[in-house]
Order: structure tokens, then C-alpha cells, then sequence
């Protein structure tokens, strides 16, 4: 009994440590909610950077509940297509992610990017507290300094996050030889210094 007393104690022990190990590793990462255009392109760059735990896309920014792609594409729900970034900040700050994002996209042009033209392209930090607020205003007063065109990026309050089909996660990874990949996420990876 003695035995049956002490391994019972021994088991729940190691399970508080295990539980307190796998919290410990979720609260870790610092989550930030980006949009620039295709998910696609956002995607494929910031999977690619150190400190970046997982990068999931989604829509972010409208008024329907769970919306599918093929109602966010229409512009009517109000959605950006967004990449929600899980991260490292003891190795990645949010202000060198948002150095990143900066460089990803253009900034400068109001519901567009490149050939894809709509709200759901617009370019948007969706904060999560004040602390990334006071980041992202200051980020994007720092690249304003070097843009000759007005940044029309949105900083708004994050919302509910609504994950993607399973089919546009990771994309790049899993279609490399697909056209949009070849012609546009490629080349942006190869001038951005990030291709494999």
C-alpha cells in the first residue's frame, strides 16, 4: 500500500511538471496577425525567418463568422487574408518581424497588391494589446521615414482569427512548381534573400 502510495505521488508529480513544461513552451511565443496581400506571399517569407515558431493563414478584420475563401475573394465580409505568426521574441523581436513585413509587401498601395486588387489584399497589423500597438505605430512611423509614398498600412484591434483552408496552408512548401509560386512568391523570396 505503502508502494501503490508513493508511485501515485510519483505519477501526479510528473504530470504537474509535464503539464507546467507544455504551458511553459506555449507562453513562450508571442502571437502577431499580419496582412499583405496573398497569404500565400506572407506565408513563404515568414515561415522562413528565425524565432518564427508557425505561421498560419487566415481572415482577420470582417463581420462574418467563419468565412471561406470564396466569400472573403468577393470583398463582401470585410476579411483581410492574413498570416498569424507565432514567434519567438527572445530570438525575433516584433519589432525586427515588422522590419520583415515592411519589406515583404508594398505598404504604399491602398487594397492591392500587385495583380490582386480588393479590401481582402489590404495591408493591416492586427495588434493584440497596447504594448504591440505602441510597436507597430512606431515601426511604421520608422518606414515611412524611408518610403516616398504614403504607407496606407491599417493598425487595428485584433479580432477573431479564422484559419484557412487546409489547403492554403503552406502553401509554397507543397506547390513550388505551381505557376503563382514560380512567377510571384519565388522571386520575392529570392530578392528578400530567403530562398532555399
Amino acid at each position: 500500500m505503502k508502494y501503490l502510495n508513493h508511485l501515485a505521488i510519483l505519477l501526479l508529480t510528473s504530470a504537474t511538471t509535464m503539464n507546467a513544461q507544455i504551458s511553459e513552451s506555449v507562453t513562450q511565443y508571442d502571437i502577431i496577425t499580419l496582412g499583405g496581400g496573398c497569404f500565400w506571399c506572407t506565408e513563404a517569407v515568414f515561415e522562413r525567418l528565425e524565432g518564427v515558431h508557425s505561421v498560419v493563414s487566415g481572415y482577420m478584420g470582417g463581420t462574418v463568422e467563419n468565412p471561406t475563401y470564396q466569400q472573403v475573394t468577393t470583398g463582401e465580409t470585410g476579411h483581410a487574408e492574413v498570416i498569424q505568426v507565432a514567434f519567438d521574441p527572445a530570438v525575433i523581436t516584433l519589432d525586427r518581424l515588422l522590419e520583415w513585413f515592411w519589406v515583404a509587401h508594398d505598404p504604399t498601395t491602398l487594397n492591392r497588391q500587385g495583380a490582386d486588387v480588393g479590401t481582402q489584399y489590404r495591408s493591416v497589423i492586427f495588434y493584440r494589446d497596447d504594448a504591440q500597438r505602441a510597436v507597430a505605430e512606431a515601426s511604421k512611423q520608422s518606414a515611412q521615414k524611408k518610403s516616398r509614398r504614403p504607407i496606407v498600412t491599417e493598425i487595428s484591434p485584433a479580432g477573431p482569427f479564422y484559419k484557412a483552408e487546409d489547403y492554403h496552408q503552406d502553401y509554397f512548401k507543397r506547390n513550388q512548381m505551381a505557376p503563382y509560386c514560380q512567377v510571384v512568391i519565388r522571386p520575392k523570396l529570392d530578392k528578400l534573400g530567403l530562398a532555399e
